[in-house]
C-alpha cells in the first residue's frame, strides 16, 4: 500500500515534474540545489545552541553546534528517510554532510565572512533557478505553491 498525504513520494515527484522536464533547468537545480542549503547552513551555525561539541578534523578544531541548523538538517533527513528509506537515507546523509561542513567553514571563515559568502551564495543560486524557470521550461512556476515545493524535495532531484 503506497502512502498518502505528505509522505505520498510520487505524489510530490509527480508535481515538482511537471515543473521540472528541461535538460538544461534540471541540471541547473543539480548545481544550484544543494549549495543553498549548504549556505543556509552556513548562516544558521551562528544562531544561539543547546549545546556544542568540540573535535579534531584534519589536524583544525571543529565546533559542531546543536541550534536551528542542526535542526533545520534533522527536520530535513527524517522527512526525506519516510519519503523514502533507500533514497531518503542518502539525501538524509548529504543533509548531515552539509551540516558538518557548514559548521567546519563556519568555524574557519567567522560571522563577519560567512554573511557575505552566503549572501553572494544563495543570490547566484536563486538566481540561477529562476532564470533556469524562465529560461527554459514551458511550463512556468506556480509562485508559492512551487515554492514550498521545491524547498523540500530539490534536495531528491538526482536524474
Amino acid at each position: 500500500m503506497g502512502k498518502t498525504g505528505l509522505f505520498d513520494l510520487e505524489k510530490h515527484f509527480a508535481f515538482y515534474g511537471a515543473y521540472h522536464s528541461n535538460p538544461i533547468n534540471i541540471a541547473i537545480h543539480m548545481i544550484f540545489v544543494w549549495p543553498i542549503f549548504f549556505t543556509a547552513l552556513l548562516l544558521l551555525y551562528f544562531t544561539p545552541s543547546i549545546f556544542n561539541v568540540e573535535f579534531s578534523l584534519f589536524g583544525s578544531h571543529v565546533f559542531l553546534a546543536f541550534n536551528v541548523g542542526f535542526l533545520l538538517t534533522l527536520i530535513y533527513s527524517v522527512f526525506y528517510f519516510f519519503l523514502d528509506h533507500k533514497a531518503g537515507s542518502l539525501a538524509a546523509l548529504l543533509c548531515f554532510i552539509c551540516w558538518v561542513g557548514s559548521s567546519f567553514l563556519a568555524s574557519r571563515l567567522g560571522f563577519s565572512l560567512s554573511w557575505k559568502v552566503v549572501l553572494v551564495a544563495q543570490i547566484v543560486c536563486w538566481t540561477g533557478q529562476f532564470l533556469g524557470h524562465g529560461a527554459f521550461e514551458v511550463l512556468k512556476t506556480v509562485g508559492l505553491n512551487y515554492l514550498c515545493v521545491d524547498l523540500v524535495l530539490m534536495h531528491l532531484k538526482f536524474d
